[in-house]
């Protein structure tokens, strides 16, 4: 497959440039990731986990482990100009590539494809019911194709649009979702080859919170305690809550591992709890991370006005793109607060992060299992050298697919 695509008979030309879009077209892509064993070994916390029968069942994300691999089904948008160049986004999920095959192709097809603040305003205003969830992701997705698109139209790589590089390379910090975290031993040992590999940071995830009574919190505090002995006093450590604790179960959580300095305690709550996020800020000696799950400036603008979290985490291929990650970015610089996205998209995040400050964006996360599935089908996936990572200097973002890697492949939704 070329990144050139005709012009469907059917498409709507306003604008009388070689970037009108043509054609927006989902790619569904099939393949098998190899995998040692089970991709994913343990499962974090859940806020639903309150339920037993929830908190009980067996729980994986992103595809379905088989004895070859961990089988993927996944979805790229992507977005043609009459000239026939071709800006890509995603991954995503079947239901957000519905929503843009629906909702939002007619709002782009016949449109300029370099004008993305236009696009992005006509799809955030007639989308009334998607200012957050689903279609905001979907909405992200196209914005991160329509940033692709205009790398390419330049023949520049897009942290150079947004005014980069600030810094040649990024410090990488290891997210170890899906990583065993009740054998001790195991965890030690990763902590340890992960901190030796150069990554400048590591971020564990509780598998326990207020359900999991007494005997839960002693072993969220015994993850702790094994972590900060297997990699020493002078190295960063996070924990993830994942939106699943409550604010007395926070607290007390947070006096228990004080005594080995978490760099931050993130998303202890749901992102609507702003007022519990200050009352915990205003009340514990352990920064806060959160915003993963918010949307756009306007819900992010809440927790900077509270004064309620020490880092925000905004997804790009959730919040609402690309352009929207930097209008966030913006307001958080007013209040210094850092601004370290969550790692969905490694490429996009890059490109990001090298047009900030290193004062404001000192390190990006590196999500080792998940990143393995979304760049699967990556040409030039991004994986860090020594904890660094750095741009290979492609034009627009990194979207190029080796379809190689793919057992099944087809435009679907036309």
């Amino acid at each position: 497959m070329t990144d050139h695509a005709e012009t469907p008979p059917e498409a709507r030309i306003d604008t009388d440039t070689d970037t009108a879009i043509a054609s927006v077209r989902i790619l569904s892509l099939a393949g098998t990731l190899p995998t040692e064993g089970d991709l994913w070994e343990d499962w974090l916390v859940r806020p639903a986990h309150i339920y037993p029968e929830i908190r009980d069942a067996h729980y994986a994300e992103g595809g379905e482990q088989g004895p070859d691999g961990f089988a993927v089904q996944t979805y790229f948008v992507e977005i043609a100009t009459r000239s026939g160049a071709v800006g890509r986004g995603g991954p995503i999920t079947a239901g957000i590539a519905q929503i843009i095959a629906s909702d939002l192709r007619p709002l782009l097809v016949g449109a300029d494809g370099i004008a993305g603040e236009k696009l992005w305003d006509v799809m955030h205003r007639t989308q009334v019911h998607g200012r957050q969830g689903q279609t905001m992701l979907a909405i992200s997705a196209v914005d991160a194709a329509l940033w692709d698109l205009r790398g390419k139209w330049m023949d520049q790589p897009v942290y150079r649009l947004l005014g980069g590089p600030t810094r040649p390379s990024i410090p990488a910090y290891a997210s170890m979702l899906g990583f065993s975290v009740s054998d001790p031993d195991l965890v030690a040992a990763r902590a340890t080859a992960y901190r030796d590999a150069g990554y400048v940071a590591q971020k564990w995830f509780f598998a326990n919170g207020p359900s999991s009574g007494y005997e839960g919190m002693r072993a969220n505090v015994q993850l702790v305690r094994t972590l900060r002995e297997a990699v020493g006093p002078d190295y960063d450590l996070m924990f993830d809550c994942w939106q699943s604790f409550d604010p007395t179960y926070t607290a007390e959580l947070a006096r228990r591992i004080a005594p080995y300095q978490p760099r931050w305690l993130e998303e202890p709550l749901m992102p609507d709890r702003i007022d519990g996020y200050a009352r915990l800020r205003d009340r514990l000696d352990i920064p806060i991370a959160g915003g993963e799950h918010e949307y756009t400036r306007w819900g992010f603008q809440r927790f900077l006005d509270a004064g309620a979290v020490d880092v925000l985490q905004p997804d790009i291929y959730w919040c609402g793109g690309l352009s929207e990650t930097l209008k966030i970015a913006a307001a958080a610089s007013a209040h210094d607060v850092m601004v370290i996205p969550h790692g969905h998209s490694a490429a996009a995040t890059l490109h990001f992060s090298l047009a900030q400050s290193p004062s404001s964006t000192p390190m990006q996360e590196d999500l080792i299992k998940w990143n393995a599935v979304h760049q699967l089908f990556l040409r030039n996936p991004v994986t860090p050298v020594r904890g660094l990572l750095t741009p290979n200097d492609e034009p627009g973002i990194g979207m190029e697919l080796d379809l190689s890697r793919a057992t099944a492949q087809a435009y679907v939704m036309e």
